[in-house]
């Protein structure tokens, strides 16, 4: 057992905080918005995470994780200080660390003895020998410490799961005293029956781990919509192809489902962050810019595929089916969503819009569109329905009474969610991305 403080209760802080009690540790979460501290007090999540309020709950009651705005009374209760704080995307290129610097200039405020300072948070390669000499120039008292880069691969809807069962453990460290603190606290998850290896390297290339990983999958998922927009042309059909390719052990089937793009908070942001780092070395990452670049453009393919059936969209009503960048999660950061909604608005249309768990967000954030409480009620007197987020809800509708209701039955499958041949038959105009046939 180890005594663990976790700064932030964002997503990944809320979750390693938890996942990190919940393997038999103490710890403390450091949190300095007082209306997210006392809705955890209370039980009441910032975030939707299938799983997450119950595991909170039980470690609580279990008196393994607590909360506290006090940095002080974390750093100095603890063995281990998790970094897990945001670096948003600085105007103009770049990651922005003032958080990250915040933190370690008051880790080095509250030193008492030695401390393991882990990042969490996913930083630019250097962060933590930048960090290492700010704590060093900080410290009231000499204190030994050490830096290791510990990125986090976990996937909003299914994040307890991927930090209980990881495909590979990450540690950037130059000391091997913190290394083996490090093993030990991930020990349960390295040794049989899970046995998931670690990899330990230095810091900077643990940092880079998780730029390139991230930026590797996003590079998938616009290669696979790219040559979903050229079946389209040609009429070959992308889920084939895709099935195709990904029976190749070389390339694996994952990450090649194709439609209007990535979002969330991790690919936008890492790609970015990934050639502003290149470009301050002098180097020209044209694939990972191409990525962007394809992503950028994808959303917007469905407002030609409505223009392709209903011509001017002024004074057109249509509704959206899901907002959330993806499924099991109330994310809208960078969600395709936001600009097929902006788009169809200057376009002069009204929008209708259902989501499991993000509408209220959506409302919160000003988005223009009017928000429903069902499928059914979205599409009512709609001239087109677009498939925003693949949400299980979404994959057993009614099709006969949602035809029914709509104006006109046009659906515009953001997702390849639905079989084209039975929406077809049952009366739909039906377009996808990549299945042939479409020209938009």
């Amino acid at each position: 057992m180890k005594k663990i403080c976790v700064v932030g209760a964002g997503y990944v802080g809320l979750v390693t905080a938890t996942c990190l009690a919940d393997l038999g540790n103490q710890v403390i979460c450091v949190e300095s918005d007082e209306a997210k501290l006392q809705g955890l007090r209370e039980g009441v999540m910032p975030i939707f995470e299938p799983g997450l309020a119950e595991l909170v709950e039980r470690n609580r009651a279990e008196d393994r994780l607590r909360f506290t705005r006090s940095m002080r009374e974390g750093v100095q209760a603890s063995d281990v200080i998790f970094v897990a704080v945001g670096t948003p995307p600085k105007e103009g290129g770049g990651v922005d660390l003032r958080h990250v610097e915040a933190v370690a200039n008051e880790i080095a405020e509250h030193m008492n003895g030695y401390k393991v300072i882990v990042n969490k948070s996913t930083v630019p390669a250097g962060t933590g020998a930048w960090m290492d000499e700010l704590i060093r120039k900080k410290q009231r008292e000499e204190y030994d410490f050490a830096i290791v880069s510990n990125p986090e691969f976990l996937r909003e809807g299914s994040a307890i799961a991927d930090f209980k069962a990881p495909d590979r453990i990450v540690l950037g460290c130059a000391s091997q005293r913190a290394l083996d603190i490090m093993r030990h606290i991930y020990e349960p998850l390295a040794t049989p029956p899970m046995e998931t290896p670690i990899i330990s390297t230095n810091v900077e290339t643990a940092e880079m781990i998780k730029y390139a990983s991230n930026a590797f999958l996003a590079t998938k998922i616009s290669f696979i919509n790219e040559i979903a927009n050229v079946c389209e042309r040609v009429g070959a059909d992308i889920d084939t192809v895709a099935k195709g390719m990904g029976m190749d052990a070389r390339i694996g089937p994952r990450f090649l489902h194709a439609g209007i793009g990535y979002g969330g908070s991790c690919f936008p942001k890492d790609t970015e962050g990934l050639l502003h780092i290149a470009k301050s070395v002098n180097y020209d990452l044209k694939i990972v810019s191409a990525v962007v670049a394809v992503n950028e453009a994808q959303p917007l393919r469905v407002m030609h595929k409505l223009r392709r059936v209903l011509g001017d969209l002024k004074g057109r009503t249509i509704g959206l089916l899901g907002l959330s960048f993806k499924p099991n999660t109330d994310d809208l950061r960078e969600a395709p969503s936001e600009r097929i909604v902006k788009a169809l608005v200057e376009a002069g249309a009204t929008v209708r819009a259902y989501d499991p768990v993000a509408g209220r967000e959506a409302l919160a954030a000003g988005w223009e569109l009017v928000l429903c409480r069902s499928p059914y009620e979205t599409v009512e007197g709609c001239d087109a329905a677009i498939v925003v987020t693949e949400w299980d809800a979404f994959k057993e509708l009614d099709m006969e009474r949602l035809r029914e209701v709509m104006r006109a039955p046009v659906i515009i499958d953001g997702r390849n969610l639905y079989d084209p041949a039975k929406l077809r038959d049952a009366g739909f105009h039906y377009d996808a991305f990549g299945r042939g046939g479409s020209t938009a």
